[in-house]
């Protein structure tokens, strides 16, 4: 009888504890994060340096400004959302401190904004010709001769280059390295550069790589706002330069533990382009764009965490089902112990 008594409450504490079980795994967990909370934006450039420069503009100050817009337009659009600012006046944060900064408050995504240079054209026009004399032969034999030689003017016209490219943090390519080099020349001018980025090579293979793998966790999203943000350009009928990866912004798009996306917003070094990024009818564009593909970028989140949370659903469903079948075995043992308990017993 006792080792009846004991069986019995041992299986009943068995079930006590599947059941406890069913109801957590039905209990509802914390309310969902918002998918974006911090968002920093990262004028490029500024202070000292300059960046590209066009006919009469900078870079750094097209930048600044196109930043400040689209931070005032999220603050708006998005009005739950913390908006930070490596920079907010024409001041040269270091690229490293660029990063920290993001890092250390924990941002949700990272959005460098900055403007695009091609080199000019080197072009050549006929405009007459020469007559130049020379000799041939020696001697007695040596003849006076003549010839028409053509005559050039050679001068230079700014790219036709024009469009928008938003790029990603990548593995990179060798024709990407000439682009790598002007981009991190202000990280070579910092004080402390070696005590500060320590001894390497921003456009060698080994450091791409290892910069790859630890942003790799990142790609999709970046990937997916970058494509977000082009195909708004191209609404607005922006040339579409494409989404393109580069190891360009080092510590901007490699250093920052979050979705990093640097947008180039056009081509200062076409003069029509130039007047568009300083217009303020194109500044407003270029910053509703980048907004506009931000809720999209948002949407997108959380579609993923309504699957995740069906992914979760269906878990504990299986769980749930798990724990029903075994509840039901316990008290058919139980029934089953008892009836042979009472058999014994000759009830």
């Amino acid at each position: 009888m006792i080792k009846r008594t004991l069986l019995f409450f041992l299986l009943v504490s068995l079930s006590i504890t599947v059941l406890s079980f069913i109801k957590d795994s039905k209990e509802p967990g914390n309310k969902q994060q918002k998918v974006i909370k911090t968002i920093v934006i990262d004028p490029g450039h500024g202070g000292s340096d300059a960046g590209a420069r066009g006919q009469y503009s900078y870079e750094k100050d097209i930048c600044l400004a196109v930043s400040l817009k689209v931070g005032a337009m999220i603050e708006k659009e998005f009005p739950d959302v913390k908006v930070l600012y490596t920079r907010k006046v024409d001041s040269y944060p270091a690229l490293h401190a660029r990063a920290n900064f993001a890092n250390e408050n924990k941002g949700d995504l990272f959005l460098c904004i900055h403007v695009n240079s091609a080199p000019s054209q080197r072009k050549s026009e006929l405009t007459g010709y020469k007559t130049v004399t020379y000799y041939v032969g020696k001697g007695k034999n040596r003849k006076k001769k003549t010839k028409e030689v053509p005559q050039y003017r050679y001068y230079t016209v700014p790219s036709a280059a024009k469009g928008t490219e938003t790029y990603i943090w990548g593995a990179g390519k060798q024709d990407d390295k000439e682009l790598a080099v002007r981009e991190n020349a202000s990280m070579l001018k910092e004080e402390n550069y070696k005590e500060t980025y320590g001894e390497m090579d921003p456009t060698s293979p080994e450091f791409i790589a290892l910069s790859l793998l630890k942003t790799k966790q990142y790609f999709k999203r970046s990937a997916t706002l970058a494509g977000f943000v082009q195909d708004e350009f191209v609404k607005v009928g922006r040339v579409d330069r494409d989404v393109k990866q580069r190891p360009v912004g080092i510590w901007v798009l490699q250093a920052t533990a979050m979705p990093s996306v640097l947008v180039e917003t056009g081509f200062i070094s076409n003069p029509e382009e130039e007047k568009y990024l300083n217009s303020e009818e194109g500044q407003v564009e270029i910053s509703a764009c980048i907004v506009r593909a931000l809720k999209k970028y948002s949407n997108w989140l959380e579609e993923k965490q309504e699957e995740e949370k069906k992914d979760e659903k269906e878990k504990d469903k299986e769980k749930t089902t798990n724990g029903q079948s075994a509840t039901a075995e316990t008290r058919k043992f139980l029934e089953d112990f008892d009836k042979k308990e009472k058999k014994l017993r000759g009830e």
